[in-house]
């Protein structure tokens, strides 16, 4: 989190800012004092004291098309900067569409705020218009959810909430604001930007987890979760090359490392190299480095015994409720993945690596080698040339982004990711991410490419936010797969219930003309030669360009 230099260093108190305020500009001067650039917004009449504190505050305000695409985007920006993504909606119907981002959120480990209006306080209890109980319908999904109930505390909830989602395991805060306090005016003093706790990594926990490593013959280290950076990412590899670490990533996290390094040996989400999952099992020490050995990250908890696994497992999470949650780990380290493999940076390497150690590393590497190899497909557009094209032309800091369905299974296969924060990608598994998250990152890094896979149920879900992609001239490409079906329920449907298809099939209205009517580059797709040609193209046009891919309704996998 930043700290502007607007902060005067013999005013802690901030009482320089004393004056009459309506409760919606205190609000935002709390978000500009935080370094808070942009926000994403569905506008509502329950915070427009809010919206009035916007006007001249110097912050981009997105508008967009749906509650749950502004939460999406704010999700994304999160992710992208590693500050709370700033997102306002309404209330009931607003909150509720914008609780698919806050899942989001949570699921990714992602600091984000959003702001909700509320009815008015002398309102409450009595089922007024609109009227939920913000506190109840979140609380399983942000780490923490408030109501404002004094105008004068404003600048402490907002603080609290800058504090609660960037620290230990990041994630969504929730603030409900009633009309009324938001309204209302008061004289009160600005807070102070909010600060990352350092959290202490010791040289003996360092040295635990060195040596349970160094002594083994097959260990495999599992990165991923919140609280990662660039720096963070570098470490990990220049950590993995002097220590002869095979390192896997779990689902969704596959640029915390190079995928082009000797080091790198797969990803372990769903639908994992077969060879890979073995060698997860087979393993003698395992390091879990931020992730939580979730359901997708452990082929359904089959990979590692439950509670107590044959392996010798050493798990370095945030939340210290992670650890043991299902796995009992022989090691258990409360930190911060970044802090940890900070602390084994610094530690001198004396291990000298057996052959077998060092073969085991090959091997592995040379199975992802095979695994992400795209095969030669007789087929007018299979997916395997496509995502063989992104790896050809894309450059090193694009940013990839998707939602959930089965055309994600062939980009997190066979693409190669390079560097820290180039993947935006749910590990909820929610449809409808893709654009939203594309958006987000063009107007973050208007000079990076940005590219979106999602399919055609998935697009669907979010569709409606390429009028805002038009207006604000986002540089992105959008490739929309459409196999005229929900591929993931399809697929599922035909391995359970052979024949007996309902439900699934989906009849998509014509996606490059219904670009074109909003504005967007539209081409219809069909060959491999048409879609290098209209991707080239498309690389080079000033705005947003959208790919309407053709593809075979029988390929669900690869």
């Amino acid at each position: 989190m930043t700290t502007p230099s607007t902060i005067i260093e013999d005013d802690p108190l901030n009482m320089s800012t004393l004056h009459p305020r309506h409760g919606g500009q205190v609000l935002v001067d709390q978000l500009v004092l935080n370094g808070v650039e942009r926000v994403f917004v569905v506008p509502g009449e329950s915070y427009l004291a809010a919206l009035d504190g916007l006007h001249d505050s110097g912050v981009d305000v997105v508008n967009a098309r749906h509650e749950g695409g502004a939460a999406m985007m704010a999700e994304a920006d999160g992710k992208l900067t590693g500050r709370p993504g700033i997102a306002f909606v309404t209330r009931a119907p607003g909150a509720t569409n914008a609780a698919a981002g806050v899942h989001v959120a949570f699921q990714d480990s992602t600091p984000m705020i959003l702001f909700i209006g509320q009815v008015a306080s002398d309102q409450r209890d009595r089922e007024a218009f609109q009227e939920v109980d913000y506190r109840a319908m979140f609380a399983p999904l942000a780490k923490a959810v408030y109501e404002l109930e004094r105008t004068d505390r404003i600048p402490e909830y907002v603080s609290r909430a800058f504090h609660v989602a960037s620290n230990g395991r990041p994630g969504p805060v929730v603030i409900s604001l009633p009309e009324d306090r938001l309204s209302a005016t008061v004289t009160v003093a600005d807070g102070l930007p909010a600060l990352t706790a350092w959290q202490s990594v010791s040289a003996e926990a360092a040295g635990k987890v060195v040596r349970l490593l160094d002594e083994a013959e097959r260990p495999m280290v599992v990165v991923g979760g919140g609280g990662w950076s660039a720096e963070a990412a570098q470490t990990l590899a220049a950590v993995a090359r002097k220590r002869c670490w095979p390192v896997g990533v779990s689902f969704r996290c596959q640029e915390y490392l190079d995928n082009r390094d000797e080091h790198f040996v797969g990803h372990v989400g769903i639908g994992p190299d077969p060879r890979l999952a073995a060698r997860v099992r087979d393993a003698d020490v395992i390091l879990a480095l931020g992730c939580r050995l979730g359901e997708m990250t452990t082929s359904a908890y089959t990979l590692l015994e439950s509670p107590k696994p044959s392996q010798t497992l050493v798990h370095v999470h945030a939340d210290p409720d992670e650890l043991g949650r299902v796995f009992r780990p022989a090691l258990g380290i409360a930190a911060r993945a970044s802090e940890v493999i900070a602390a084994i940076a610094a530690l001198p390497t004396t291990a000298s690596f057996s052959d077998s150690r060092r073969i085991w590393l090959s091997e592995a590497r040379a199975d992802y080698e095979q695994w992400s190899k795209p095969p030669e497909i007789n087929l007018p557009l299979p997916m395997e040339s496509v995502i063989a094209h992104l790896n050809r032309v894309l450059v090193d800091d694009a940013i990839v982004c998707n939602g959930a369905g089965n055309y994600c299974v062939w980009l997190h296969r066979f693409y190669r990711f390079r560097q820290w924060r180039t993947q935006l990608s749910p590990t909820s598994g929610s449809m409808g991410y893709g654009l939203p998250a594309a958006i987000a990152a063009s107007l973050r890094f208007p000079d990076r490419q940005v590219v979106c896979l999602a399919g055609d149920g998935c697009f669907q879900m979010t569709m409606q936010e390429l009028a805002l992609a038009a207006e604000r001239r986002c540089r992105l490409i959008l490739l929309v797969c459409d196999n005229q079906c929900y591929g993931t329920i399809r697929m599922h449907q035909q391995r359970r219930y052979p024949e007996r298809v309902v439900g699934t099939t989906l009849k998509n209205p014509d996606f490059a003309v219904l670009a074109q009517a909003c504005g967007v580059v539209g081409v219809k797709v069909q060959t491999v030669d048409q879609f290098v040609q209209a991707f080239n193209q498309a690389l080079d046009t000033d705005g947003p360009s959208l790919l309407h891919l053709m593809t075979d309704p029988d390929v669900l996998v690869p």
